[in-house]
Parts: C-alpha cells; structure tokens; sequence
C-alpha cells in the first residue's frame, strides 16, 4: 500500500477524534459539524468541471474523507474509532451515482 494512503487514514482518525472532542467539549454542535459536513460534500460534488474529469470511484474518493469524518461523528461516544471499520460504513453507504443529464452528453 501507498505510504501517502496510510498517513491519510492516521489524519482521518486524528481529525475525527478532534471532531469529537469538539462536540463534547460543547464548543461546537454535532448539527452544525454535520451541516458543514454536507456542505462539504455537495460543493465537492457540484464542481461538475471537476467531477466530469473523474472517474466514478475517483469522483467517490474525493468525497471519502468528508463521510469517513460523518460517519465518525455518528460513532458512539468513547468508542475507538476503527479506521477499517468506519471505511466499511461509508462505503456501504456510498449515495446512487447520478445518473449523467441528456444535455451533458454531447
């Protein structure tokens, strides 16, 4: 495996316990780390220059460390987080693929 790829999965988890910690220290509200969260995802996925340039699982990859960090958040409170584990749920997870508009394909 890529070393790169496994000192993203160690950031993910870093970042996701710190998100954690966030919520329940009360500094932030678990809703509005969700919204941004969302708002995260769906800029991502409205960049359609970009993800037009993409591959279906490249345009879903790009989207992966947003929903590893959500599902994270939806982690019982304590519990380790597992980065295979948390993998696993966002790619069963994963949203249908739109479905490219007539007028995009001329």
């Amino acid at each position: 495996m890529n070393t790169a790829n496994l000192q993203l999965e160690g950031l993910l988890v870093a970042v996701a316990e710190l998100t954690r910690l966030l919520v329940r220290k009360g500094l932030v509200e678990e809703r509005e780390v969700e919204g941004a969260f969302a708002a995260a995802e769906a800029a991502m996925r409205s960049d359609q220059p970009r993800m037009e340039q993409l591959s279906g699982s490249n345009a879903e990859a790009v989207c992966f460390p947003i929903r590893f960090l959500s599902a994270a958040l939806d982690a019982k409170d304590g519990a380790p987080l597992a980065f295979s584990e948390l993998a696993c749920r966002v790619g069963q997870s994963k949203p249908a693929r739109a479905m490219a508009s007539p007028s995009s394909q001329s």
